[in-house]
């Protein structure tokens, strides 16, 4: 059996989603698993190098997880000709000028989305990195959760006919941080650091409807901050000055509508955290995290409107669990495996930065849409 060793300068592992998502459950499991293998007695064997600004918080992650490589400074470790990827987790508005940096070092590219606050920003990190000529990719976690996976499989099936419609619903009450502590980072309320539920989610649905339904046509999109009042991490008081909320309605390829609500200013009333629910001519589908529920065609009820008598089907009942017929594995750690792959085998790779710059387009035509009070063709981006 032969290893290859890739190094990758992890920054931003400090962080909610860039320490559990993509240290512990992505690259750490993977060494607990003996690495990456090729299958043909090959093994890739990914080596964090753990890089951000508090010293003190990367030393009690390596020492935590028994890793020996961490630093504080990031040209140093983009000078490192052994380190091959670098990773960014960063906030928002520091990840442009460290992905430059690592460009112009020659490393291959992995990052969260955004990959930039604007989109002339993102098309250009798209650019240096094509002339460079390094491989990147951007996280798209959502593609490889279990209940799209199932969802992915129906619409390959064609299991809904000609397809109408996407709903989707997403979001939870994140705390305001007064009397209970908030879910979040205040940096997600303020918009001069790059916070906002709609530069969050709309790349994430871009790829989504992308992926599973068609390219984004045009995009209509209301956003409001409906909690205007929040407290930081320190217990402070301040003022929110990005949006909590956004209800988009989005056109498709092909006519398909979608209408997707985002909010971290609602109570949970559904199965899961995010549910898409599609309807098609031949039969319709409710997907979330894990679970995708289905009802064809044949077995669709035919209710009468009545508001005088209370209702006697007992909807829910009447769909039918798709089954797993599969392992399905951390969607994080699925996708870092297809891009090792791609880093050492070269093999096939579609999520790069240019996708990432569509999720980035999306969102900001999502807030102009929003702000000027219409809907907004979404023009096509090139290479």
């Amino acid at each position: 059996m032969t290893r290859t060793t890739v190094r990758i300068a992890m920054n931003g592992v400090t962080g909610r989603m860039g320490y559990r998502q993509h240290l512990v459950r992505s690259i750490l499991a993977l060494r607990e698993h003996g690495g990456l293998d090729l299958g043909d007695g090959a093994v890739i064997w990914p080596e964090p190098i753990l890089v951000g600004r508090a010293e003190h918080k990367l030393r009690a992650l390596a020492e935590r997880h028994g890793l020996e490589h961490w630093s504080t400074d990031l040209d140093a470790v983009l000078a490192d000709d052994s380190v091959d990827i670098y990773f960014d987790a960063q906030v928002t508005g520091a990840r442009e000028e460290s992905v430059k940096k690592a460009i112009a070092a020659g490393k291959h590219l992995y990052c969260e989305k955004p990959t930039a606050t604007n989109l002339d920003g993102a098309l250009e990190l798209a650019r240096l990195a094509d002339e460079a000529g390094v491989k990147h990719g951007v996280v798209q976690d959502k593609i490889f959760l279990p209940g799209l996976l199932k969802l992915r499989r129906l619409v390959e099936g064609g299991f809904f006919g000609r397809i109408l419609s996407v709903r989707g619903e997403f979001g939870y009450w994140v705390f305001e941080g007064d009397w209970q502590s908030a879910q979040r980072p205040s940096w997600n309320y303020r918009a001069e650091d790059g916070g906002g539920i709609a530069a969050d989610m709309f790349p994430h649905w871009e790829y989504v409807l992308h992926e599973l339904f068609g390219r984004v046509r045009t995009v209509q999109a209301q956003v409001t901050t409906h909690v205007p009042r929040r407290w930081d991490e320190n217990g402070k008081p301040y003022g929110a000055t990005a949006d909590d909320a956004a209800y988009g309605i989005f056109q498709l390829d092909g006519g398909v509508v979608a209408q997707i609500n985002s909010s971290w200013a609602v109570r949970v009333h559904r199965d899961e955290l995010v549910e898409f629910q599609v309807d098609g001519t031949e039969g319709s589908a409710v997907a979330g995290l894990r679970k995708c529920r289905i009802q064809h065609r044949a077995a669709t009820p035919k209710p009468v409107w009545n508001p005088d008598i209370p209702a006697t089907e007992p909807f829910r009942e009447q769909w039918q669990e798709v089954p797993d017929n599969a392992e399905f594995d951390n969607g994080f750690k699925a996708q870092w495996e297809l891009f090792l792959r791609h880093v050492v085998r070269d093999e096939p790779w579609r999520w790069d930065l240019t996708a990432g710059a569509r999720g980035v387009q999306l969102a900001e035509l999502g807030l102009k849409s929003s702000a000027e009070g219409r809907r907004l063709d979404v023009p096509e981006l090139g290479r």
